[in-house]
């Protein structure tokens, strides 16, 4: 009996496949799932390729398949001759489901009303570990599917979240990411209505063993003080945060719903840098969102800039069946991917920029295994010899190649 979990999208699709591997293991047989994301078309597109090619593969397999996409269109991925069941995102972390024999188990994800602790010693043996501490969203921007194949938001209890930390670090994990769909709008549904911030402090607090904390893609407009505070004076809680900006111009932002404007990302970016010099800002931001003219699109350039970021995520406007923005005036595919590109470009310039501003500086380098490592900032680094994982070692920067500092 094999379980071998391909892994598609978020962070929390990353923590969710260790739990998956669990509850799939009493399950006789070749098993091949294929936890699945819906953020964009071409994520899905991606899952059905994957599964046409592994069972070419592997004919002998069952495919399972699972995740977001196989919660908001199950008959469709039912529908191929390759697959042989499809569970939900809820199902997919409980032990019975898998035991079962139906060929769709997908309940209405919107009936979940409580997150539940998984038990998770290790992710695969790696320094990093991921505790997911928050799931769904109540919010509806007008181009994500997302709320439909998570859920509305709900959160794990500190208490609880303090426990799946102190786990994974007795059993060898130098580093924590705190993930979740909307993590900023952790604690809203739990007793006291705790935040973000209370629950980043309550774990360092209680387990100092911890050597560095991180957090999954956040919304910077809820941003609590506790959490703005932590980054000012937790030097555990590492200097890099990703942001979910998606657009920089504030008609367009107000079209996909979005619940902050250009000056309030400009303001919490300014913020942070003057508490924490040090911080590294990712993001991601969307090109060619409807309506989006040469000059709105202008402004999502210019954030890169006016933000400081230095890592980002660019997605080309992906319609989604079910959306409002998937209703809306389209701008033409073809300027679509112009934009990605010239957003892309701008992004790779960000990044060589701080590639540069890196040469002769001494960082603190995690190590994740072979040749690779992290800073504190989550800048990759490459060594000239593989190293053993979970290392923190002092190294002074010697270059870059593009992508990767290059340690001296």
């Amino acid at each position: 009996m094999s379980v071998d979990v391909i892994t598609f999208g978020c962070r929390l699709n990353a923590y969710e496949s260790e739990v998956i591997r669990g509850a799939a293991a009493q399950v006789s047989g070749d098993i091949i799932v294929i936890n699945s994301c819906a953020v964009t078309g071409e994520a899905v597109r991606q899952a059905r390729q994957a599964i046409r090619r592994l069972k070419r593969e592997r004919p002998q397999a069952q495919i399972v398949v699972t995740g977001c996409a196989a919660q908001t269109e199950a008959a469709s991925f039912a529908g191929m001759p390759e697959v042989a069941r499809v569970l939900g995102n809820d199902e997919k972390l409980d032990a019975s489901a898998w035991a079962g024999g139906e060929r769709i188990a997908v309940a209405d994800i919107m009936a979940s009303t409580m997150l539940k602790p998984h038990a998770v010693d290790s992710i695969a043996g790696r320094p990093r570990g991921f505790v997911q501490v928050q799931n769904g969203c109540d919010h509806r921007c007008t181009f994500c599917i997302i709320p439909f194949g998570r859920g509305n938001s709900r959160s794990l209890p500190v208490a609880d979240v303090v426990d799946q930390v102190h786990r994974l670090t007795v059993h060898g994990a130098c580093e924590i990411v705190l993930s979740g769909v909307d993590i900023t709008s952790y604690g809203a549904d739990l007793p006291g209505s705790p935040k973000l911030g209370a629950l980043v402090k309550r774990v360092l607090n209680e387990v100092p063993e911890l050597k560095r904390l991180r957090l999954s893609s956040i919304d910077s407009v809820e941003a609590d003080a506790d959490l703005v505070d932590a980054f000012a004076t937790e030097p555990r809680l590492m200097p890099h945060l990703h942001l979910s900006l998606q657009a920089g111009d504030d008609m367009i932002l107000k079209r996909m719903k979005r619940r902050h404007s250009r000056a309030d990302a400009i303001a919490f970016c300014e913020q942070i840098k003057r508490l924490r010099p040090d911080v590294v800002f990712g993001a991601d931001i969307i090109a060619g969102f409807p309506t989006e003219t040469d000059d709105m699109f202008a402004r999502s350039l210019d954030l890169v800039d006016d933000c400081g970021l230095t890592q980002l995520h660019v997605f080309p406007f992906s319609p989604r069946p079910g959306t409002p923005a998937a209703r809306m005036p389209q701008v033409a595919r073809d300027i679509v991917k112009e934009r990605a590109r010239r957003l892309r470009d701008k992004g790779e310039a960000a990044l060589r920029r701080h590639l540069d501003g890196q040469i002769g500086a001494a960082r603190l380098v995690m190590t994740e295994g072979g040749s690779a490592g992290r800073t504190e900032q989550f800048t990759a680094v490459r060594f000239a010899a593989p190293r053993a994982p979970g290392l923190m070692l002092d190294v002074t920067i010697a270059n870059h190649d593009g992508h990767n500092l290059i340690a001296a």
